[in-house]
C-alpha cells in the first residue's frame, strides 16, 4: 500500500473513505468521487492510481475497469467541480437580470467551488485535451461554451464575447488561484496531457469551435496594459475619496 505525505512530511497509510467498497461496487462515478476526496484531504500531486486503489481498498488494477488512466481521472474530477458549478448557475441564474447580473453570479459560483475544493481548483486552470490553443486555458471547455454562448445572446459580437470571456477569466482565476494558495495550496503546473490537435471534440461546444481563430490569438501584452490602467484609474479614485468601497 502506497504511503501518503502527512503535515509534518512523513508519510502515512492513506485513510479510507467511511466506506470501503469493494470491487463489485465500483463504479466511475464512485471512483471519480473519491478521487475528488482524496485530492481534497492530501493534494493533487499525491494522487495516482495506486494511492486511490489504497484509499478505496482495493487493488489499483480494478479501478481501470472503470477509468482509463490518471488523465482521465484528472479529467472527471474537473468535470465533478465544473458540474457543481453549472448546477449552481441554473439555480440561481433562471432569473439573472442582465448579463452583468449573470456574471456577478457566475463569479460567486465559481468562487464557492475554489473555496470547497481547494485542491482541485488549480487543475481547472489549465490546459483542455480537446481545445490546446484556447486563451486563457481552462480545462472544461463546457463553461467556455456556456460563458461565450450566453454573452453572445445578450447581443456581444463573437470578439466581444472572447474579449470578455479573457478580461473576465483572466482576473476570475488569478484571484482565485492567490485565495487558495494562501490556504497553503500547491498552484503549480500540472503536467499537461498531450494535445491530439483534433477538434473533433468540440461538435458539441459550436460558439468555442466558430470562435476558434478569435480564441487562439494572444493579445496578453495589450491586455495586460489595459487591465492595469484600469486598476490604476481605480487607485487614483480611492486616493480621492471617490471609491464608496474604501
Amino acid at each position: 500500500m502506497d504511503d501518503v505525505l502527512t503535515g509534518s512530511g512523513t508519510r502515512a497509510a492513506p485513510p479510507r473513505p467511511t466506506t470501503a467498497v469493494s470491487p463489485r461496487q465500483l463504479s466511475p462515478e464512485r471512483v471519480v468521487q473519491a478521487a475528488v476526496e482524496f485530492v481534497d484531504k492530501h493534494g493533487l500531486a499525491e494522487l495516482s492510481m495506486r494511492r486511490l486503489g489504497a484509499y478505496l481498498g482495493v487493488d489499483p488494477m480494478a479501478l481501470y475497469r472503470h477509468v482509463a488512466g490518471r488523465d482521465a481521472l484528472l479529467d472527471a474530477v474537473v468535470e465533478v467541480v465544473v458540474e457543481d458549478v453549472l448546477d449552481t448557475m441554473r439555480r440561481e441564474t433562471a432569473d439573472s437580470s442582465s448579463w452583468q447580473d449573470y456574471l456577478h453570479r457566475l463569479a460567486f459560483a465559481v468562487r464557492g467551488a475554489a473555496l470547497e475544493h481547494p485542491q482541485v481548483f488549480p487543475l481547472v486552470a489549465t490546459r483542455p485535451p480537446a481545445a490546446p490553443w484556447l486563451r486563457p486555458p481552462l480545462r472544461s471547455v463546457r463553461w467556455v461554451e456556456l460563458f461565450l454562448s450566453t454573452l453572445r445572446r445578450a447581443g456581444f459580437t463573437g470578439r466581444q464575447a472572447v474579449a470578455a470571456y479573457r478580461a473576465f477569466t483572466s482576473f476570475l482565476l488569478g484571484h482565485l488561484l492567490l485565495e487558495v494558495s494562501a490556504l497553503g495550496v500547491d498552484t503549480g503546473p500540472e503536467p499537461e496531457l498531450e494535445p491530439d490537435g483534433d477538434t473533433e471534440d468540440l461538435d458539441d461546444f459550436p460558439t468555442v469551435r466558430g470562435l476558434q481563430p478569435e480564441l487562439t490569438e494572444d493579445h496578453s501584452a495589450a491586455e495586460f496594459q489595459r487591465a492595469l490602467d484600469d486598476l490604476l484609474a481605480r487607485v487614483e479614485e480611492m486616493r480621492l475619496g471617490e471609491d464608496p468601497a474604501v
